[in-house]
């Protein structure tokens, strides 16, 4: 927000500061004055703002600031997602799940950090590829070194090529001092471009050049300048449809393709949603300072069940939801959203699909509502130990 200290009506600029500050703390408030004073900037910066200017406007001037005070925004904001990070999900061994499925992925991640090789991280919106990526980072030689993200799709192609590889000094407009490019932030470490597909064909002919010859070229630039990355990328396209259609080039393909991992969604590996429901509740309490919570047996079937289109992302969030509003220790069906009672997830196939599908899940919620007590949980579901224990084999509960 960029105000000045004299505003029209009944509030001034000041005042206007607090008020901002107060309901959006995470907004940068630049004043403009024309009484240039001390007293005025300090109350100023008192009362929230990041920076003052004084009258006459030198534009240069006010574009430097606007541009510090993005740049503060972003580092604070990386500090905050990195900090959240390292409380829930920093390492490897916070990768929650003890099915088949997260373990072939947990064994991939263990083979290929070691090594330099390209990976390829495949699988839905919100099922854990950064994650992944970060595990790879964790566990390989570089892990003391940078790991730096880059949201393909979230930049427009005209500034994708210098976030990727840099600027030179009035290489372009806005291009007031020299940038360093993620390439070169991430030397001697692990780069992790996310949503690589969402990416033009000029901006794949150049990540294609960086890939073969292993250095880049600042946009503006004449110097070539040699990097040592290791490359991870992920994507929740199918790549085979983009080559058919012309809109991902194939040797770029293969260059990302060396080792591929496929990340499952959520409704295959339906047998950790109790794990990853005790591991959110748990951190969303310490979060917000909350008393420990547990899930109902009913509840606990119901989130089984749902088809969780988001994934481990939706499933969090419900959970942080979850923790927020619901006033007691114990979670019942009647607090759950709306979406996750009447949305179950789809059962294609017989009847007797249908019934073994939710018997699986009963007992899934039965285990988890008696920590995986197996006489208990056999009492809580009025059968016999013996028969809980042919189920479970049946349905490969272990």
């Amino acid at each position: 927000v960029i105000t000045d200290v004299r505003l029209p009506g009944e509030i001034d600029g000041l005042d206007l500061v607090r008020q901002i500050h107060e309901t959006h703390p995470e907004t940068h408030i630049i004043v403009i004055t024309a009484y240039g004073t001390v007293e005025t900037a300090v109350e100023a910066m008192r009362r929230g703002a990041y920076d003052f200017v004084t009258k006459p406007i030198d534009l240069n001037v006010i574009r430097h600031q606007v541009q510090q005070a993005a740049e503060h925004h972003r580092l604070v904001t990386e500090n905050h997602r990195l900090r959240d990070q390292l409380a829930e999900v920093g390492t490897i061994s916070e990768i929650v799940g003890n099915c088949k499925a997260t373990h072939d992925v947990l064994r991939q991640v263990r083979q290929v950090a070691q090594t330099d090789a390209t990976v390829l991280i495949l699988g839905e919106s919100g099922t854990g590829k950064e994650l992944t990526a970060r595990a790879i980072h964790q566990l390989s030689p570089r892990h003391d070194k940078p790991f730096v993200t880059v949201n393909m799709g979230a930049l427009p192609d005209s500034l994708l090529e210098s976030e990727l590889f840099g600027h030179e000094k009035g290489a372009f407009t806005d291009a007031i001092r020299q940038k360093i490019g993620s390439f070169e932030a991430a030397h001697e470490g692990t780069i992790f471009l996310d949503e690589v597909t969402e990416t033009s064909p000029k901006s794949q002919v150049e990540l294609l050049r960086v890939l073969e010859a292993r250095e880049i070229r600042r946009v503006g630039g004449d110097k070539t300048i040699p990097i040592d990355v290791r490359v991870v990328s992920a994507t929740n396209k199918d790549f085979d449809d983009l080559i058919r259609d012309g809109e991902f080039r194939e040797d770029l393909y293969y260059r990302l393709n060396v080792i591929p991992i496929r990340v499952p969604a959520l409704r295959e590996r339906r047998e950790d949603i109790p794990l990853l429901v005790e591991h959110f509740l748990n951190h969303f309490c310490k979060r917000y300072g909350r008393e420990p919570k547990r899930m109902a047996v009913e509840a606990m079937n119901a989130l089984i069940s749902f088809g969780w289109p988001g994934n481990v992302r939706q499933l969090r969030n419900f959970m942080e939801r979850l923790v927020v509003t619901v006033p007691t220790d114990v979670v019942h069906l009647a607090d759950l959203p709306a979406e996750t009672i009447s949305s179950p997830s789809a059962v294609c196939g017989s009847l007797s699909t249908a019934v073994e599908e939710a018997e699986r899940n009963a007992i899934l919620a039965a285990l988890a509502s008696c920590n995986y007590h197996r006489e208990k949980t056999a009492k809580l579901l009025n059968i016999s130990i013996r028969s809980l224990h042919y189920k479970m084999n049946r349905y490969g509960l272990h």
